[in-house]
């Protein structure tokens, strides 16, 4: 149970606080509701780019990380297709800290030519490192445009072309922070050994005087029903095959999303999982094999990712994983194998509260989701699941006509 308090400041800015006097430590988690999928077609990767942008000063801190240090804390960044999230922890004692530094680059950032070309270097050393020179690392640049036709979930945080950012101007990329940056699109969560009352007098103190902003109103296509199979193959120089097949699934907020995120576990979590007993133990098809759920806040996937062992092809791969798949349709799974993935799942939810941070990012994310309260609803939604829900929503996915299918090949020498 994680007990939290709500507040909103008068420009928008949703304050959640959670008092942990167990540890001396506090957790500041600024959610900023942006992602890839709020890019333009031909201005992708800005999300990803302001990640690091966030990081090159604000208008009156030139380094952020320096204070930071000195005060004793530690922060990291994500961005993903829907959300960019910023978090730092630091001794509970130098908390305003934190809040200095996280309103003043929300009021606005140091741009300039030369710090953005710095970045823009950075980024494109990524986009080449990870994606395009690394073994499998263009997996998600191919098939996200495979799987979908409308939706900007077509292209990776990272952008859909180097060209990109490469082309980003200085106009451009302060127009997206002023779109998106501001205190009436983003959720302040502060965990830890913290009072209430003086958590609310720093928000207002550091957050309260940035003004709102002009949100960009989001207008995302609908993705249409998949009707068809959608198949590619490539070759690369890789170490082995790899079959990788996606199938569209219900958004995170769902009711149906329990089931499929339990399916998974129970076909790829640990060495008992369904998979990996039967293609990488039993059959030795594959070296490895997971399942997995991407839980986006729009429709999302349900992802089954293999490699291949030598000696078997592809198409047998997948003929053994469609195999599994059916058997799962018609046969549905035991309680006993459900209650077991219940089971592990309650263990890794209970060890997950032990930490301030993961507490404070669950509460950001559950207000994002629009009800803060799931922190805490959500493990018995999950124990709700039947063995008939898990049969009914693979007979709803597992498909040929809701299914991509990439095989990538090892080039043989």
């Amino acid at each position: 149970m994680i007990t939290f308090s709500e507040h909103t400041l008068e420009n928008g800015l949703r304050i959640i606080i959670h008092e942990d006097h167990s540890t001396p430590l506090a957790a500041l988690n600024l959610l900023y509701d942006v992602g890839a999928r709020d890019e333009h077609p031909e201005q992708t990767g800005f999300a990803h780019l302001f990640e690091h942008l966030m990081f090159e000063g604000s208008a009156n801190i030139p380094h952020y990380d320096t204070p930071l240090q000195l005060a004793g804390g530690n922060n990291n960044a994500f961005t993903s297709n829907d959300i960019t999230n910023y978090y730092l922890t630091l001794p509970a004692a130098n908390i305003e800290t934190g809040f200095w530094l996280e309103s003043d680059r929300m009021l606005q950032l140091a741009f300039s030519q030369e710090k953005l070309d710095i970045q823009k270097k950075v980024v494109s050393e990524e986009f080449k490192q990870r994606y395009l020179n690394q073994p499998y690392g263009d997996l998600w640049l191919l098939i996200r445009p495979l799987i979908y036709d409308q939706h900007p979930y077509r292209w990776a945080t990272i952008g859909k072309d180097l060209s990109h950012i490469e082309n980003a101007t200085l106009n451009q990329v302060e127009s997206f922070f002023y779109a998106h940056y501001a205190p009436n699109n983003a959720i302040l969560v502060v965990s830890g050994h913290v009072h209430t009352p003086e958590i609310i007098q720093l928000s207002e103190k550091w957050f309260g005087p940035i003004p709102q902003r002009q949100i960009k109103k989001r207008n995302l296509p609908i993705e249409p029903r998949q009707k068809q199979e959608k198949r590619l193959s490539v070759e690369r120089e890789v170490p082995a095959d790899l079959l990788l097949m996606a199938f569209h699934m219900p958004h995170r907020t769902h009711p149906d999303y329990y089931a499929y995120d339990l399916l998974s576990d129970i076909m790829s979590n640990g060495k008992s999982s369904l998979l990996y007993q039967r293609l990488v133990k039993e059959n030795n098809l594959f070296s490895e094999i997971n399942a997995y759920v991407l839980g986006s806040i729009d429709p999302g996937l349900f992802m089954i990712s293999g490699r291949m062992n030598k000696n078997h092809s592809l198409e047998k791969g997948e003929q053994a994983v469609w195999q599994i798949l059916n058997e799962i349709k018609q046969n549905g799974l035991t309680e006993q194998a459900l209650q077991k993935v219940k089971n592990r799942f309650e263990t890794a939810e209970q060890f997950s509260l032990m930490n301030i941070l993961n507490k404070a990012m669950k509460l950001a994310f559950a207000a994002h989701m629009g009800n803060v309260g799931l922190v805490n609803t959500e493990p018995s939604m999950y124990h709700a699941v039947s063995a008939n829900d898990i049969q009914r929503v693979a007979c709803e996915a597992f498909c040929s006509d809701n299914s991509t299918i990439l095989e990538y090949k090892a080039i043989n020498h």
